[in-house]
């Protein structure tokens, strides 16, 4: 056959297989009312196994795993759709519902916002841009921002989530799931960094550079060029390091911080441009205790345990493949003390009001052991 004639027979095919399709949801569709009716799980996963091993019996192994993929896919389907007919509303619905309704329009022109840091930190600036007169409170670790809205002394939080040269801040995954705050704007602030020193020095007299781990990753390649006789000493802030050289009284260590803090601890720029690449971008989160969601709201965040078997993964990002949102985000790292388990995070771009969605996040928020970070728009 050429190919005109292939693909003629492959079209027939798609027309019978897509007559399936129909009826075979429209029989799902029953299923469904059956299942409310009698209050059954939708979620049969032996049924799914033998189906599977019915269809594969007769087939080579290749052949076998696609259509094993193909099925499990269309059981994902078949399970949304059912879902959706009989859906009542949950708990996390119900929730964001509640959210929705008693959210201002926007986030307050005035607040006390909690910073990880000092004068002149990254999570300062971040915080200039989302508030129009924010009143700083800084805080000495990412754990007293969390406290420090935990205790009620500031509404809000500003914390470093990932860059996009060096990756997520892990730590701030950790705290949001030990507090279970919730995200409610973020922003995409660009980062220039630059090595500072006490006016006078000079670079090729440097001992010793401090500075963010963070901040530390993404001048790698500059700070591989001072050679191994200059120390490189981790700092829990940018802002932080720049004022530990001011305050030092020596003028052989540096800083690697942004521009504004040369200017604020009266320290002289020895090299600028140092970061790997000039499309260097920070992401920072605004947190919250209480669940706000403000009006354009576009972006989910959740995050998820799973157990170490075959399909586990597939499963969960598949309820929202199915929708066919896109997925901006997807990271796992090992959970410390439980072997071969791993916490998942995972961002993707869709309004909760996208069609299915809520009756998706209520399916997760029942069978997963997950939490929803909130949804939000980003600057």
């Amino acid at each position: 056959m050429d190919m005109k004639e292939i693909r003629e027979k492959i079209d027939a095919l798609d027309d019978t297989i897509k007559n399936a399709f129909e009826e075979r949801m429209t029989l799902c569709a029953n299923m469904a009312a059956y299942k409310k009716k009698n209050n059954l799980p939708i979620f049969y996963p032996a049924r799914e196994r033998d189906i599977i091993a019915r269809l594969t019996k007769d087939m080579d192994a290749g052949m076998a795993t696609y259509t094993k993929v193909l099925y499990n896919t269309l059981f994902e389907v078949s399970r949304s759709y059912q879902t959706k007919r009989i859906y009542d509303g949950g708990k996390l619905s119900a929730m964001i519902g509640e959210a929705e309704a008693n959210t201002a329009h926007d986030l307050p022109t005035t607040c006390t916002v909690a910073c990880q840091g000092t004068e002149g930190a990254n999570s300062q600036l971040a915080a200039e841009k989302l508030f129009s007169i924010p009143s700083i409170m800084f805080m000495g670790s990412f754990e007293g921002v969390f406290n420090a809205v935990a205790k009620g002394f500031c509404r809000y939080g500003i914390l470093p989530i990932s860059n996009n040269l060096h990756g997520s801040v892990t730590e701030v995954y950790d705290l949001m799931k030990k507090h279970k705050f919730y995200i409610v704007k973020s922003i995409k602030l660009r980062v220039d960094h630059v090595l500072v020193a006490k006016k006078g020095a000079d670079l090729k007299n440097i001992k010793e550079i401090f500075s963010h781990p963070q901040a530390i990753g993404q001048c790698s390649a500059f700070l591989s060029s001072l050679g191994k006789d200059v120390k490189v000493t981790e700092c829990t802030n940018t802002a932080v390091a720049a004022k530990l050289v001011a305050d030092s009284g020596r003028d052989d260590i540096a800083a690697i911080c942004n521009p504004s803090c040369a200017a604020l601890y009266g320290l002289a720029e020895l090299k600028s441009g140092i970061a790997d690449s000039d499309n260097n971008y920070t992401r920072f989160i605004c947190i919250s205790k209480n669940l706000e969601i403000y009006p354009g709201a576009n972006k989910t965040s959740i995050m998820f345990t799973l157990p170490h078997s075959p399909g586990s993964l597939f499963s969960i990002i598949a309820k929202f493949a199915a929708l066919g949102v896109n997925f901006s985000k997807i990271e796992s790292r090992p959970i410390p003390g439980r072997d071969f388990e791993y916490m998942f995070y995972l961002d993707f771009d869709a309004s909760l009001h996208a069609d299915g969605l809520l009756e998706t996040l209520d399916l997760f928020d029942a069978e997963y052991d997950g939490s929803f970070l909130g949804c939000y728009s980003e600057i």
